[in-house]
């Protein structure tokens, strides 16, 4: 799924994902991706699209939004800090998520 929009900031790109059914909200653990109490393996999702932001005065506001769908079905969000606000092994996670072209 490609998105001719961008968004022009972190909360509208998730208000509009919701709208286009991306409603369950992912979260990082060590080696997989969690939503409630359900696990996912990185070979199980995919990445349908991705918006980068960065903070226009402070490097901690940096984010990356996740509109991931699982091999069910089920789509979500994740959001994610990169830059300074990064943490290693999530990005180790999200790097092996294969992205949908």
């Amino acid at each position: 799924m490609h998105y001719k929009s961008n968004y022009a900031t972190v909360s509208e790109a998730i208000n509009n994902l919701r709208a286009k059914g991306f409603t369950t909200d992912f979260n990082l653990e060590e080696n997989c991706i969690v939503c409630q109490s359900e696990k996912f393996e990185v070979e199980d999702l995919e990445i349908v699209g991705l918006y980068r932001y960065e903070g226009n005065s402070d490097p901690s506001d940096e984010a990356t939004v996740y509109a991931i769908e699982s091999k069910s079905g089920l789509k979500g969000i994740l959001v994610s800090g990169y830059g300074i606000s990064s943490d290693t092994r999530s990005n180790m996670v999200l790097e092996r998520i294969r992205i949908r072209k």
